[in-house]
């Protein structure tokens, strides 16, 4: 996979031929509207040679890797299968070899670099002998490189078969999938959910659904609800009966907590709460997770921030969602959703106090249109990435990109003559976070939230990683 800024000049056919890709293959992986019409500045993604395949009735990995000329360990690697003898209707195997057919004026340092590979790397899956001595015509064996195996998760707001038709097509790049939210009552209760046609899908495509509970009334977080509960025994052992009472009817396979605005004198409450769910749920097999506000220091003021213990959470739970975006948000002026400056500094703080194989780091799918000069207490509009380059299109202005904050961005006037600024994620801010999980070897990633237009996202992430299937 590689990834081309738009120059002047740029067509699909000059951009298809640069790469040896074609035309329609990069089409699909941007969800181009319209293939005649690119953006100055905008990122594609160049799909990867390799490819997929979707498992059909009746399918084995030794019939699968007869069709494609590849050794079934290959496919095994490649895909980290933990038990080669089961697989299931739907999943998605990469077939980790393409044939290059040499060609006049070749020679294996250009092959390798078009493949992003190493010369190494074909003199041995070839057994060349000599290097220099490669022929036009001759087939190489051009084998994918090794990815790091990584967990996602991603949360999904809309219910019903709604949610069910966004998740459908993307399950194979999950391994849990958290439906947003079951609220806490004044009792202990938890509000109910319409998210069963959400389930039905995950379970079919090996995904593994987790229970999201909140301290949500209305639709906004409260630190009252959270304090009453935190502050009563009572209540949470009726809370900690219910939970598990609706993981096992609903199937869910673990719980992932997301009290936020807590008082910071509920703290340890808090940290006491966790230890008595996880005491109870982790002897029935279930697992337990919580999201925390992103801090770069223990000491952090704020109520989003004081009460959430990163020590004491990555001690009790079983891996911990940092909520590594919104620092452009809604309700503010312009920036960039997720700056990598800002994610890698909380990240600095994280490792030190959490396991690394704990955390998962929040990455956003959307971006904002701000109106400016920006007006204190105004709200910005929230729209997807592909979404943003299609204004972009429509106004007639370049994409710019910032290198500090890895975050593309622009400016444009609608036809009132009113200014706007736009941030947004693009293949090359995802590829920037993507990055940032190798460099700091982390669990995996959790997205914030499915719903919006990104196509590129998901052929990105499969060039970068092997998704763990639980």
């Amino acid at each position: 996979m590689k990834i081309h800024v738009v120059q002047s000049g740029d067509t699909l056919w000059k951009i298809s031929q640069q790469y040896g890709t074609p035309v329609d293959q990069i089409v699909s992986a941007n969800g181009l509207e319209d293939p005649n019409r690119l953006v100055l500045g905008e990122a594609l993604v160049i799909p990867s040679p390799y490819q997929q395949y979707i498992v059909q009735r009746g399918d084995t990995l030794w019939q699968i890797s007869s069709r494609f000329g590849v050794s079934v360990q290959e496919i095994v690697n490649a895909n980290r299968l933990t038990d080669p003898s089961k697989l299931f209707i739907g999943q998605i195997l990469t077939i980790p070899v393409v044939y290059h057919d040499i060609k006049a004026g070749e020679n294996l340092w250009s092959i390798a670099n078009r493949y992003g590979i190493s010369v190494s790397a074909i003199v041995q899956a070839n057994q060349i002998q000599n290097p220099a001595m490669i022929y036009v015509g001759q087939k190489l064996r051009i084998l994918e490189p090794p990815k790091k195996a990584i967990e996602v998760n991603a949360y999904v707001v809309d219910t019903g078969q709604t949610g069910a038709n966004i998740v459908s097509p993307l399950t194979s790049y999950f391994t849990y999938i958290s439906p947003f939210s079951h609220g806490v009552t004044e009792t202990g209760g938890i509000s109910d959910l319409n998210d069963d046609s959400i389930l039905t899908v995950a379970r079919a495509a090996n995904v593994s659904p987790l229970l999201v509970l909140t301290n949500f009334v209305g639709n906004m977080f409260n630190s009252d609800r959270a304090a009453l509960v935190l502050r009563n025994e009572d209540i949470q052992n009726t809370l900690i009966t219910n939970i598990l009472t609706m993981l096992k009817q609903k199937r869910y396979t673990g719980l992932n907590i997301d009290f936020e605005y807590l008082y910071p004198e509920d703290r340890e409450n808090y940290n006491n709460f966790l230890r008595k769910v996880v005491a109870r749920l982790r002897p029935e097999g279930y697992s337990v997770s919580t999201a925390l506000a992103p801090k770069y220091r223990a000491d952090q003021q704020g109520l989003l921030y004081e009460a959430h213990d990163y020590p004491a959470h990555g001690e009790i739970v079983d891996f911990v969602v940092i909520m590594t975006y919104e620092w452009g948000w809604i309700g503010g002026s312009p920036w960039a959703v997720a700056p990598i400056s800002e994610v890698r500094k909380v990240l600095d703080y994280a490792v030190t106090a959490i396991p690394r194989n704990k955390i998962m780091m929040g990455v956003p799918l959307y971006g904002y249109d701000w109106k400016i000069p920006w007006v204190k207490g105004t709200n910005a509009r929230n729209i997807g990435p592909r979404d943003a380059v299609n204004i972009a299109a429509k106004y007639g202005v370049a994409i710019s990109y910032n290198e500090s904050y890895q975050s593309p961005f622009f400016r444009y006037t609608d036809e009132s003559g009113q200014q706007h600024e736009v941030w947004f994620e693009d293949a090359r801010s995802m590829q920037a976070k993507y990055d940032t999980v190798k460099v700091y070897n982390l669990r995996g990633i959790s997205y914030w939230v499915l719903g919006t237009s990104f196509p590129q996202n998901w052929p990105v992430l499969a060039a970068n990683f092997a998704i763990i299937k639980k």
